[in-house]
């Protein structure tokens, strides 16, 4: 299996993006580890991007799940191996597409294998999406993948392209991030909290 054609997909460019925040905005030092974001993106075929309404979008969310072994290996090698602490997700389609297409790409058929690869994750994932062409850029949302209401893992990470989507592409996405922003003092459940809740420590 080649990562440009997997199973039902046909795959014309991956992307990796990858940022690193050692100070806050006032210049103060990290409080432990920097936040590493990574972001994965697959520009894919829109195989539903023919003029026409499709009642149908099974077929992308049943094959979504193949998408997630190369997924989960790129987001592994773009954090070192090191288990992220956010998740987020997000489809950019082509004009030719409707927003719909997109959402089909990024279900939880998609991401329950992918979080298995990552360790797992007990929350529902923040998704985002829209239209737009090669350069439209893209907020995902973040938030701690094994529960919600830890406020200080709520974060984005924007992301553009200058190669895609095409008219008849999507730009499928996955982010991560590695810990909290960075000297989070808003209050709320703390990480800590929220793992022993889960019975995960």
């Amino acid at each position: 299996m080649s990562a440009a054609s997997i199973d039902f997909f046909q795959i014309r460019r991956w992307y990796t993006y990858r940022e690193e925040t050692l100070l806050t905005e006032s210049g103060k030092p990290a409080d432990g580890e920097p936040v590493v974001k990574a972001v994965i993106g697959a520009l894919i075929h829109n195989p539903y991007a023919n003029g026409k309404f499709t009642a149908s979008l099974d077929d992308v969310v049943r094959n979504s799940a193949a998408l997630a072994g190369e997924f989960g290996r790129r987001t592994k090698a773009a954090l070192d191996n090191v288990e992220p602490a956010s998740f987020g997700k997000a489809c950019l389609v082509g004009m030719a597409g409707e927003y719909e297409h997109g959402n089909a790409f990024v279900t939880a058929t998609f991401m329950d294998p992918l979080r298995d690869i990552l360790g797992g994750g007990k929350a529902w994932v923040a998704s985002t999406g829209k239209r737009g062409g090669p350069g439209t850029s893209i907020d995902i949302p973040l938030a701690h993948r094994h529960a919600l209401y830890v406020r200080s893992h709520y974060d984005t990470v924007t992301v553009a392209f200058p190669d895609g989507p095409a008219p008849d592409e999507i730009l499928v996405l996955f982010a991560t991030a590695t810990r909290g922003r960075l000297h989070a003092r808003l209050g709320g459940l703390s990480e800590h909290d929220a793992q022993c809740q889960d019975g995960l420590r």
